[in-house]
């Protein structure tokens, strides 16, 4: 029987995986992945805050399995993230921001939080370039992959959308409205992804192992991968420059990593 992970020994993990904490750090996340952990998923935003207190954490927040035409209101302060417990616990925490994108919201606390997650109401897509989405790429910002692959990786939504990859995006607009922390509502036109693409980024994981842009690990009991966002960015653009169907069809090649998708 393996011991309870701590909250010092998910820090010593963090460590051990090279992340930089003064710098801006994403977590993708599947809490079951990671074990026991003593003081239990609260325990685990713990560690991502305290070994980033220098830096800038952020995670997604997203709303778009509940929030559309039929359910246009997005609320920053009220609307539930539709993607696991740690966004959900880290979103109402003291001293976090979160942004006021209908459906692809993300919170953050740190160095420069709520100027991060600035005016993201008014963009019209899902990973805008001049979005917190598009930040992250001028930050070289490391992104982190507990218990889960690249299949949820947003971040590759948003290379796709900035390469202008055709059929990502419906031509029409859903009417969306946020309504930010201090109450004021805004109108949000927002293109929505089509279909469920992302099933398909993990077909790039073999190739962005042999390249070095994704590095592997553990955090707790969980498989973890990580990148940062710069080279993943320079090599995804080589790829679907040669291609820019690539994601469009589901390949098996990935599953031999031992890798979660």
């Amino acid at each position: 029987m393996s011991s309870m992970h701590t909250k010092e020994s998910l820090m010593r993990d963090m460590a051990r995986l090279g992340i930089n904490p003064k710098t801006t750090l994403l977590v993708h996340s599947a809490y079951k992945s990671i074990g026991g952990v003593e003081g239990r998923a609260e325990a685990v935003l713990d560690a991502l805050e305290s070994y980033m207190q220098e830096g800038l954490l952020v995670l997604p927040t997203h709303t778009w399995a509940a929030v559309d035409a039929e359910q246009p209101v997005f609320s920053v302060k009220d609307s539930p993230s539709c993607i696991g417990i740690l966004p959900e616990l880290f979103r109402k925490r003291p001293g976090v921001f979160r942004s006021g994108h209908p459906t692809h919201s993300v919170a953050a606390r740190g160095k420069d939080a709520k100027v991060f997650v600035q005016g993201d109401e008014f963009k019209t897509t899902p990973c805008a370039r001049d979005s917190a989405w598009g930040r992250l790429l001028d930050r070289n910002a490391t992104v982190l992959f507990i218990g889960v692959g690249l299949s949820r990786n947003t971040f590759i939504h948003g290379v796709e959308e900035w390469l202008a990859i055709p059929g990502r995006l419906t031509d029409t607009y859903e009417q969306l409205v946020s309504v930010l922390a201090d109450g004021r509502q805004v109108q949000v036109p927002s293109r929505r992804h089509i279909g469920h693409i992302s099933e398909n980024y993990p077909k790039a994981t073999r190739y962005l192992l042999e390249q070095g842009v994704l590095r592997t690990g553990t955090f707790g009991s969980a498989q973890v991968m990580l990148h940062e966002t710069q080279p993943l960015y320079e090599a995804l653009k080589g790829l679907l420059k040669a291609d820019p169907q690539l994601f469009s069809q589901p390949d098996d090649s990935w599953k031999t990593t031992g890798l979660p998708r």
